[in-house]
């Protein structure tokens, strides 16, 4: 039975042999072709855990008006304007504006000066494209690529090995075990199969190899990697605290006692 590409079952690498892996990913020991591989990436997507959504920029300037204390200032400039005090309008708005541009400003400018890093550090990796080896970036390997993988790499995705030597990784960041674990490209045992929690044929994104050397088929790329799915998790935005829905509730308050307490002075 075909495995799809497009819809990993990650179980069933594990446990098939490495020959039915290659197959059902559609792929060979010399791994894709370069117009398959740039085929694949448009169709499933970049190697990345998650893409953090970026508003407009009018959207994200917008959004600082939800500070409690901005639409206090705001809503007291307006009353200002409605009783014609325009020397208490000019003062506010003259507080409060240049604020919110320069907080604007800075974090636009950091989340620029932070895309610029993280292309400079970007991970890459040596993969087999037409049976040559050739370095591409992390984020553009996909399910069938064959990595090549030497001590002191990074392993970019969740891979089933096909050739290893020596191999070992630390796979802490999944797993918490502070010893390295020993991997090798081999078939499963049957009682081995059952369990696929930590399969020894097998590694995954977030870990590094200390020792060995070893060639591995992708099989898992970004959201749907171990890691991916655990990130996914965690990046959920968590219920509101107490303490936050208690300070939100009076920093309106205060709001509508400032309101308030200027309609009573000036009417």
């Amino acid at each position: 039975m075909r495995m799809r590409v497009e819809k990993q079952e990650t179980a069933d690498f594990w446990s098939s042999p490495a020959a039915a892996v290659l197959e059902g990913l559609g792929t060979h020991a010399e791994g894709l072709s370069g117009p398959e591989a740039e085929a694949r990436l448009v169709r499933l997507g970049p190697n990345r855990i998650a893409d953090q959504p970026r508003r407009r920029l009018l959207l994200n300037f917008l959004a600082r008006f939800r500070n409690p204390l901005i639409l206090m200032l705001l809503a007291a400039a307006a009353v200002s304007a409605a009783t014609n005090d325009p020397k208490s309008f000019v003062i506010i708005t003259t507080i409060v504006l240049p604020s919110v541009i320069l907080d604007f400003v800075q974090e636009h400018r950091a989340e620029i000066a932070a895309d610029k890093l993280r292309e400079r550090v970007a991970l890459r990796v040596s993969v087999l494209r037409d049976g040559a080896v050739c370095d591409v970036a992390a984020v553009e390997i996909v399910p069938g690529d064959i990595v090549i993988l030497a001590a002191g790499d990074l392993v970019p995705a969740d891979c089933r090995l096909v050739e290893s030597k020596d191999l070992f990784v630390n796979e802490a960041l999944l797993t918490g075990e502070a010893y390295p674990a020993e991997k090798q490209a081999r078939d499963l045992t049957t009682d081995e199969a059952h369990d696929v929690a930590a399969p020894p044929n097998a590694v995954f994104m977030g870990s590094s190899v200390l020792s060995g050397t070893a060639r591995a088929v992708v099989v898992a790329t970004g959201r749907d990697t171990r890691l991916g799915g655990i990130a996914g998790v965690l990046a959920s935005a968590p219920p509101p605290t107490a303490f936050a829905v208690g300070i939100k509730d009076f920093g309106m308050l205060i709001v509508r006692l400032t309101v308030s307490w200027s309609f009573s002075c000036y009417s």
